[in-house]
């Protein structure tokens, strides 16, 4: 019995694949995308490539990267991941400046709005937080380590976020749970106080984000869902304001009378600045849902389906400044078996959503990118790529959503063996 469920955890492991991630700096002056262990970033000031610089602990990250994000400044950067370590760049520099060590696999990364923390969750559920006290410029950090500021406990956290008035930290989790927690003065010590739970979602959340306006500057929290929803929250109370049946409605799929094909998990989404359009990116969807959020009367109502047409693009994540009105997506995956090719990714980009802009957003082409070849062959690790590697690159990804994220039922005899074989107690120091 043993065997074979040694086996089949190896199997499992085996199949995983981490899809590639997108970051755009709050004024456009950078953008990095990541796919397995490999951080590509892309200067707009000097339209060139970045070349990195690590001095702090070997050659930069050496396991998939699983999460990555600009601070809301953009002078700062956080890449994290798979092999148990956070990083911490100077985008002014691109060194990196501090390397934190993490007990567990980094699964989300968040940086408080005034930079002074990074904040990072693991596969375990415990949230840590990162003073970065002293940080001046581009010099390196030393001895900094992280302190245990909130858990779910044995709930993988998927995704973090800063409330924008940085009141509240934010927590998602594979068990449905949105929990809004007082981010204290002295985080050091420890999160102890829980504001709200936002309770709705029928399975697992995997991404956050918030629409805020001038009318409306506390904000509202968006989720996105494997229950193929989009919701609105009061966090201040966890009230779900309206729910937005996002595969249902924009009817992404034909049925066929198979129920499951119904249900497409919603893998990303991100705010305009405005707070008035949400964007979507779901499974099996060869492009993304657009929503109407009316802070006013509290709404959420799709508002179009733009079609990627011409090439397999489903996208695994999606980007966008806070000064410019455009629209990043990234499509690819690392770890893709029957393929001998080094990760590859496509970039593409949407634009025309300007109030003044006539017509509907329109995909840019590749000549129409600022950067155009040199851009497209630092991020996407060549200027053309193979559609039929982005074909079984869709499917790697809805598999590995599906074996990462949704709850796992066990015989008594496997649910016996995890627990003799758990690699996750902690070591006495």
């Amino acid at each position: 019995m043993e065997e074979t469920l040694t086996e089949e955890g190896e199997t499992n492991k085996d199949i995983e694949v981490a899809p590639a991630l997108i970051a755009v700096h709050p004024t456009q002056k950078s953008v990095a995308v990541a796919v397995g262990s490999d951080l590509r970033v892309f200067d707009f000031q000097g339209v060139s490539a970045v070349s990195l610089v690590d001095d702090t602990s070997g050659p930069f990250h050496k396991d998939s990267i699983r999460a990555i994000r600009y601070s809301a400044d953009g002078n700062l950067f956080v890449s994290a991941g798979d092999d148990k370590v956070v990083k911490i760049w100077s985008t002014d520099s691109w060194c990196c400046i501090c390397t934190v060590p993490s007990e567990k696999r980094v699964s989300a990364v968040a940086l408080s709005n005034d930079s002074l923390y990074v904040c990072f969750a693991d596969k375990f559920g415990v949230v840590w937080v990162v003073d970065l006290d002293g940080f001046d410029g581009n010099q390196m950090l030393v001895n900094k380590k992280a302190a245990p500021l909130l858990a779910h406990y044995c709930s993988i956290i998927t995704s973090l976020e800063f409330s924008p008035d940085g009141r509240f930290v934010i927590s998602a989790d594979r068990d449905f749970k949105i929990r809004v927690t007082v981010f204290p003065k002295k985080p050091l010590d420890g999160a102890h106080e829980i504001q709200s739970f936002c309770l709705g979602h029928t399975e697992f959340v995997s991404c956050l984000d918030f629409v805020f306006t001038s009318d409306f500057p506390q904000g509202f929290l968006v989720s996105g869902s494997g229950d193929s929803t989009v919701r609105l929250w009061d966090i201040s109370s966890g009230s779900l304001l309206d729910t937005c049946e996002v595969g249902a409605k924009a009817e992404l799929l034909e049925s066929n009378g198979k129920e499951e094909e119904c249900n497409l998990a919603v893998t990303d989404l991100c705010t305009f600045p405005d707070g008035t359009l949400i964007a979507v990116a779901a499974q099996s969807l060869q492009g993304i849902v657009l929503l109407s959020c009316d802070l006013s009367t509290r709404t959420l109502s799709i508002t179009r389906v733009v079609s990627i047409m011409g090439e397999a693009f489903i996208p695994t994540s999606l980007g966008m400044s806070s000064s410019a009105r455009l629209l990043w997506m990234v499509t690819g995956v690392s770890n893709l078996h029957g393929f001998v090719n080094p990760p590859l990714v496509r970039v593409r980009i949407i634009s025309g959503f300007e109030k003044s802009s006539p017509g509907d957003p329109t995909i840019l082409e590749d000549n129409e990118i600022l950067g155009g070849d040199k851009l497209l062959e630092k991020l996407q690790g060549s200027v053309s790529v193979e559609e039929k590697v982005f074909l079984a690159a869709a499917e790697a990804v809805k598999t590995a959503m599906s074996n990462l994220l949704v709850k796992k039922q066990y015989s008594t005899e496997k649910r016996e063996f995890r627990k003799r074989t758990r690699n996750d107690r902690k070591t006495k120091q």
